[in-house]
């Protein structure tokens, strides 16, 4: 689909995503609970893309992706009105988004509600995401460490490459963006940067993620740093249910309350060892 053109289907039309439709993206994201501030769509705006369902001026569904690097782009953000639902709108939406990402690897995270079609259209699954979220007790503290400090404008650098390591794809344009909205934490050893966690305003809170490491405790104690920062905060993580960190995020308050299924259509990204990803930014952006 080209982003000039406009598809006409009946009443309802597919346009490319614009400033003037993150208020409607917003109502459709309220109207399923999720999260989302209008600040939430404007930050995925300005790093992503889109197209939405429209009529008559209404936006009925909307579809966003975000390209990493010529080979890589994750989906997310997909939504359809209830009263557009059926008569294959949503499958139009989505399949717009695969024509526009023609081309790429592409990554979503999956709710139960959307996996039959993204099955149809070649999606296989390859994990799970749990997410975690409480209002932390004012009282949270957590003994200092020598090796984990507030990052620096110095670190952006490494930090990029890290993320970049740990996730597979050049994410440059969203980790700029994570940075300039949040607060990261590092983990520094013999003057070596080998880690990083981030928080940033989210939802009815805050959220931590991404979180990059070397291994699992590493990983452990760059959360709990920046948990330590948000004491009396509501807050989400979402972490990859095969790294085991779920029960431990239970035992801090942190309670499991959805997963979604994580999904690639073509080939998974493959991280530098020992990186690994342990927390997403977010389930769309991945």
């Amino acid at each position: 689909m080209s982003h000039e053109d406009t598809t006409v289907l009946g009443e309802i039309s597919i346009a490319k995503l614009d400033r003037h439709h993150l208020q409607g993206g917003l109502n459709l994201s309220q109207e399923f609970s999720w999260p989302y501030r209008l600040e939430d769509w404007a930050f995925a705006f300005e790093i992503g893309e889109g197209v939405v369902l429209e009529r008559n001026g209404e936006v009925l569904g909307t579809a966003l992706w975000w390209c990493y690097g010529q080979s890589y782009a994750a989906a997310g953000m997909i939504i359809v009105t209830e009263k557009a639902q059926g008569g294959g709108n949503g499958s139009r939406l989505f399949d717009a988004l695969l024509q526009a990402t023609e081309g790429r690897n592409v990554l979503l995270n999956a709710t139960a509600e959307g996996l039959p079609l993204y099955l149809r259209r070649g999606f296989e699954k390859w994990g799970m995401v749990h997410q975690h979220q409480c209002v932390l007790h004012k009282g949270y503290t957590v003994k200092h460490r020598d090796d984990i400090r507030d990052a620096v404008a110095s670190d952006f650098g490494r930090i990029q490459a890290l993320d970049c390591q740990a996730i597979g794809m050049p994410r440059e344009r969203l980790v700029n963006a994570l940075l300039n909205a949040g607060e990261a934490i590092v983990l520094e050893r013999e003057g070596q940067i080998s880690g990083f966690s981030l928080r940033r305003r989210f939802g009815r809170g805050y959220v931590v993620g991404p979180v990059a490491a070397s291994g699992v405790e590493d990983a452990k104690c760059l959360i709990e740093a920046q948990l330590a920062k948000l004491a009396g905060e509501f807050v989400r993580i979402d972490v990859y249910a095969e790294d085991g960190l779920s029960e431990w995020l239970e035992e801090r308050g942190l309670k499991q309350v959805s997963e979604a299924i994580s999904m690639v259509k073509g080939v998974l990204p493959t991280a530098t060892a020992p990186m690994h990803m342990y927390a997403v930014s977010n389930q769309s952006f991945s």
